[in-house]
Order: structure tokens, then sequence, then C-alpha cells
């Protein structure tokens, strides 16, 4: 697991030397366009998740105006790349306030550019790049670059940054007798009908039980583990047997959301033996995880809870995974 230190990480985004771009009479440290960037965003680079910075320019007192600013990514990005058109300051309450100071980014092939529309000498513009599914597995790196209109330009190379090869799935409902059997490969919880033309891909079984003098509640079980299927009938062909580890004190944030910093990487998929773990796991808890591998070795999967209802008997999961063959 990547451990980050959220805090400190913002604060280095207030420390981001904007200074140098100040519009006052007294500023004579620079004669030149200067810029900066920094990556805003933390943990694994995930397709379908974004990479963000705050890219910073500026030109001193009297030397013009910035009429231009652009992201060129090795990789184009996928739809949803985008360069933010307003100018951010941190105000006196610590709150991040936008004004606009640009038209609209525009996106071709690899380069996302905005066009000044506010006589400025200094931005700081966020730039968002949604990660391809063809990004995975290769290194992805970005040149920043804006002009001024005194001719000048200038440019900042950021990256490489490294693309997982994992997949995420965020926010998939379960329930006892509907949605309850899921699938590692599509990422989804199915009925018994759907189910049933899908047997074969079938890893587990949700259900919640209430019975006397066990903790079983939330489980999720093995469709091989009939004996902790209590009252269930597999639809035809569901028959797996799938290894699962419970995990607790893993929020990992891509899936939490929380606070928390702790984020699951390839690696984790890659290392951790659940060669002589079991084929259920019951009585499972919110803000709990299940590390699980297929039963063909396919997959391994991190499915992290991300809310129980015991009245409804359903749950709310997120999923990180992870193809190891």
């Amino acid at each position: 697991m990547r451990y980050f230190n959220i805090k400190a990480a913002i604060g280095i985004l207030f420390l981001i030397p904007l200074i140098f771009g100040s519009c006052s009479k007294n500023d004579s440290v620079t004669t030149t366009l200067q810029n900066d960037c920094l990556k805003r965003s933390l943990g694994p680079n995930i397709a379908g998740q974004t990479i963000d910075f705050a890219y910073a320019m500026a030109l001193p007192y009297g030397g013009g105006k910035i009429v231009s600013a652009k992201a060129d990514a090795s990789i184009a990005g996928a739809d949803g790349t985008y360069m933010d058109n307003r100018s951010y300051y941190t105000n006196s309450s610590g709150v991040d306030v936008g004004i606009v100071v640009s038209s609209a980014s525009v996106t071709s092939g690899t380069a996302t550019t905005v066009t000044f529309t506010t006589d400025t000498c200094a931005a700081t513009l966020r730039y968002s790049y949604c990660i391809p599914a063809e990004a995975k597995g290769q290194n992805v790196s970005f040149v920043f670059s804006s002009e001024g209109s005194n001719g000048e330009k200038v440019s900042y190379n950021m990256g490489p940054y490294p693309v997982s090869m994992m997949d995420m799935k965020l926010d998939i409902p379960v329930s006892d007798g509907n949605l309850c059997y899921i699938s590692i490969a599509d990422m989804a919880a199915y009925n018994a009908t759907d189910a049933a033309a899908k047997a074969n891909q079938i890893d587990l079984v949700y259900l919640y039980r209430s019975i006397a003098g066990i903790s079983f509640e939330h489980a999720f079980v093995s469709p091989a583990a009939t004996e902790f299927l209590p009252n269930v009938t597999l639809p035809a062909g569901v028959s797996r047997s799938t290894l699962i580890r419970k995990a607790y004190s893993l929020q990992d944030r891509h899936l939490a959301r929380l606070q928390y910093g702790i984020y699951i990487d390839d690696v984790d998929f890659q290392k951790i033996d659940l060669s002589n773990m079991p084929n259920y796991a019951i009585n499972v808890k919110v803000d709990a995880g299940l590390w699980v591998e297929t039963a063909d070795g396919v997959y391994r999967a991190y499915i992290y809870v991300n809310s129980v209802n015991n009245t409804g008997k359903s749950a709310v999961i997120s999923m990180k995974r992870y193809k190891m063959k």
C-alpha cells in the first residue's frame, strides 16, 4: 500500500511561487515570463481517473499580458480532459476562489489549450488529464507552456508518471436475493437470471442472514461454499470456489473516498498470498474489505464495503481489480 501525507501535499500547493507574477510596481525580481507546476492528485494513476495539476505563469509588471497556455500529454487523454479557464487564488479564509481569465479549453489530440480573454500578467490554471485505457502499464508525461503578449514563451516538464494496470469500479449495489451474484471479471453484481447466463464468471454470492447465536449478517461467500449459503438456490452452473481474506483498517482512499491516505497499488495484488485462505467471509462490517482471488487465478481484487443496510439486507461495495495472467 502507498501512504501519502495529504495535508503536506496541500501545503506545498500553497507554496507555488506565484509571487513572481505579482503585478506590483515594486516587483523587480524578474524581467521575463516565468512558470511553475505542481501535481495535485495523489495515489496510483488508474484508467478512467484523472491526474490533476496546477500550472502557474506570470510576467512582471509592465512586461505584457499572458495570451495563451497549453498542456501537451505524451498520450492523448480520454474524454473529460480539460484545462480550467479560471485562475485560482486562496482567500483569507483558506477557500480557493476561481476567476475566469480565458475561453473554455480546446483539446485536440494530445494538446489542451486555452486562449486568455482577460488582461492579466499572472494566472494559475488547473489541468485535469483523464487517463485513457490504452495508457495502462505505460508512462505518461506532460509539457506545460504559456506565451506572453511580448512574444516570450516558456515551458515546464512534468513526469513521467506510471499508469497502473488496475481497473476500478465504484458504488456497486448488492442485495440479498436480487443483485447478489458478483463477477470479478465484470466488476458487477447480477440477479439470478443474469447470473445463470454468466455462470462461469460468478465468483461471490452476497447474502444477509440474522441467525441466533451466530454473527453472520452481511456475508460474501463462494458459490462452492454451500454450507454458508443457507436457503440460497444457486443458478445452474454457478459453482466457483473463490479465495477470500478479510481486511480491516484498509480504507483505500480511491474506494472509500474518506480522509485516509492509503492507496492499494499493483504491487499489493502481486505480492499478497491468498493460497491458504477460506472461500467465504461472514459478518463483514462497513469500512472493512476483502482480498479476493478467482478460482482460475486470472484476477485478484480488493472489495471495499462502503455501506450496509440491515433492514434492507443490502450493501454498497467498490472494487479494485488486477489481472494476474
